[in-house]
């Protein structure tokens, strides 16, 4: 298994959760002691772990993992692309070098990564890539245009390639995973212009939640999509159905519901991890616990789909049956 924005956040959690079945993890990051402290909980979990410091939006940087992740612990069975950059601010404060770099890590390190396992997964007829989405790869929210035009590039890209895939007749399976708002370290980490404190939007859930998503499709990567969190599926169906009320809504309300009520540090532009990693080890979990749901019904029941629409459809034969016999 190789994971990508495996230091914090999403990735951090996603780690732990594979670890605990006993999976030969490479674990890819820039920060090199959070990645250390990665292993370390991977390693009292039961998990061989091993540490790889890339930078994502270096192609060259994600080959030389991909070559050293099999050489050292053996043929790549999932490659999961999770590593991201936001920035957040209105686009007309967005320099022209941020929105390479947020395009670099979040859309073309999604696009390295899968081609590194390409190379790896093609000529064996077998492996599977997760990409890591968002709702926002269905619905672009203000101040943060550089990342919804990354993750809606990675929604283009994964379907090209999986329709690739079935023409060639090719085992190799591509899967995206799209997430909620999430209580992870990115929002004390991320570049901002903003006045107040960034927050992730309402209702926010914890990154073992996103975990849970990425985990079970990579056991299904059959799937086409998994829709994380129930505000994850009404934000893509709604956006589906009445846009021009997305638009209104979000315009009267998105810049309120991304900030805390804390003015924002003032030297934040140079300590954020844009650039350069910001040292230390984070952990996974962010400053929002008090609010982030631990829970996700809709997760659970898009897991177990098709038993519950067999229930469903058992349930309304009985009693159609039960009604034919009464008539008698």
């Amino acid at each position: 298994m190789v994971l990508t924005g495996a230091s914090a956040g999403v990735g951090r959690a996603t780690a732990r959760m594979l670890a605990q079945r006993g999976d030969r993890l490479a674990l890819l990051a820039r920060n090199e002691e959070a990645l250390a402290a990665a292993v370390r909980e991977c390693e009292r979990a039961g998990a061989t772990a091993l540490a790889i410091p890339t930078d994502v939006a270096d192609h060259e940087q994600v080959e030389a993992a991909a070559e050293r992740a099999e050489r050292e612990l053996g043929e790549i069975d999932v490659w999961i692309n999770d590593a991201m950059a936001s920035v957040f601010a209105p686009v007309h404060e967005i320099a022209p070098e941020e929105f390479r770099r947020v395009t670099e890590v979040t859309y073309l390190g999604q696009v390295y990564g899968t081609m590194a396992a390409l190379r790896r997964m093609r000529p064996r007829d077998r492996g599977a890539i997760v990409n890591v989405g968002s709702a926002l790869a269905y619905r672009g929210i203000p101040l943060q245009s550089a990342y919804c035009g990354s993750k809606f590039a990675i929604r283009g890209f994964t379907d090209s390639l999986r329709t690739e895939l079935m023409h060639d007749g090719s085992n190799v399976k591509v899967t995206m995973v799209h997430l909620p708002g999430l209580n992870t370290t990115q929002f004390g980490l991320v570049r901002t212009r903003l006045p107040r404190t960034p927050r992730p939007v309402a209702p926010v859930y914890q990154p073992e939640i996103a975990a849970q998503g990425i985990v079970w499709a990579s056991e299904h990567p059959e799937r086409r999509e998994l829709w994380v969190g129930a505000s994850t599926v009404m934000t893509i169906l709604g956006n589906k159905v009445a846009p021009w009320f997305a638009d209104w809504y979000l315009a009267k309300t998105g810049y309120k519901g991304q900030q805390t009520d804390e003015p924002a540090d003032e030297h934040r532009r140079h300590t954020d991890y844009l650039e350069a990693p910001v040292p230390g080890d984070h952990g996974s979990h962010g400053s929002f616990d008090d609010e982030a749901k631990t829970r996700s019904p809709q997760l659970w029941l898009a897991r177990h789909r098709r038993a519950v629409a067999a229930t469903a459809i058992a349930g309304a034969l009985a009693a159609a049956g039960g009604a034919a016999l009464a008539e008698k």
